[in-house]
């Protein structure tokens, strides 16, 4: 009997090994890049955030955005608020954690005082999240740049379309001029589409501050566009990556894909599938 227990041990551990091998081998390229490919759990808001990471798991991807004022849902009451206490936030934590994945940013969050922005980059230090997305008003810059220096966590300055403040790189580098290096810019590239703008041009303009990607494709260019799988639509997304690469981006690249809502999840499997390729090819 010894022999044979020892075969199916040795069985039962190659299989393990191939299958951590190919579930490590989905994001080879993109990890070898710097790029954390992970889902804005908006994609999903329709769901909890408990079902929003079972959905973002089946996608392949790794790491998570949260947006405030998601059901928590799996048993946790209450939203995905930056001010939930400290029980609800390690129930989240372990939630996250039973599904192997990562929370590396949150937002689009707009604190209204000082003392809300305090407890937010709390929140962002208990969670060991890299960024917060945000908007924020022009005059609390000053502010959030001492706090970026003081807990070393980014504020990432997201684009809705026009007529949103932001919606021009322009806007955002004259706002962020003279603040701390970890103020810059969460890309949103299907938003720049929306506003008339070229995403190659943006992107540019803000080399050295883009901290995070809201990434998508779309149908057409202006502002009734709809999300596609990513490569099929009119955002270039190959050169787009392309670009990336080139001014040495690291950090989370989030699939924020805002259509067919109750049954995204194999146009989001196909725009992770199509990243992970693109990204092979850049990595080699």
């Amino acid at each position: 009997m010894q022999p044979m227990r020892q075969w199916l041990r040795i069985c039962l551990l190659t299989g393990l090994c191939g299958w951590f091998t190919q579930a490590g081998m989905a994001q080879k390229g993109a990890a070898k890049l710097g790029w954390q490919l992970g889902a804005q759990a908006w994609t999903f808001n329709k769901y909890t955030f408990s079902e929003a990471l079972d959905k973002i798991d089946s996608c392949g991807l790794k790491y998570v955005e949260m947006f405030p004022g998601q059901q928590i849902g799996g048993g946790v009451e209450g939203t995905t608020d930056f001010h939930m206490d400290a029980a609800t936030r390690k129930k989240v934590q372990q939630m996250v954690k039973k599904h192997h994945l990562k929370v590396v940013s949150y937002g689009v969050v707009v604190p209204e005082n000082a003392e809300d922005w305090k407890t937010l980059f709390e929140f962002a230090k208990a969670m060991d999240l890299e960024n917060i997305v945000s908007e924020p008003k022009e005059s609390d810059i000053p502010m959030i740049s001492k706090l970026c220096d003081e807990y070393k966590i980014n504020v990432a300055i997201h684009d809705h379309p026009k007529p949103s403040h932001y919606w021009n790189p322009d806007i955002l580098l004259a706002a962020i001029k003279g603040a701390s290096p970890r103020i810059g810019a969460c890309a949103d590239i299907g938003h720049w589409t929306r506003s008339g703008l070229d995403p190659m041009e943006c992107l540019k303009k803000l080399e050295g501050h883009v901290k995070e990607f809201h990434f998508k494709d779309l149908n057409v260019k202006g502002p009734d566009a709809h999300d596609v799988p990513w490569g099929t639509g009119e955002n270039n997304v190959t050169a787009i990556m392309a670009e990336m690469k080139r001014q040495h981006f690291r950090g989370p690249v989030s699939v924020e894909y805002e259509y067919n809502w109750y049954g995204n999840v194999p146009e989001v499997k196909q725009s992770v599938e199509f990243f992970n390729r693109e990204a092979d090819k850049l990595a080699k």
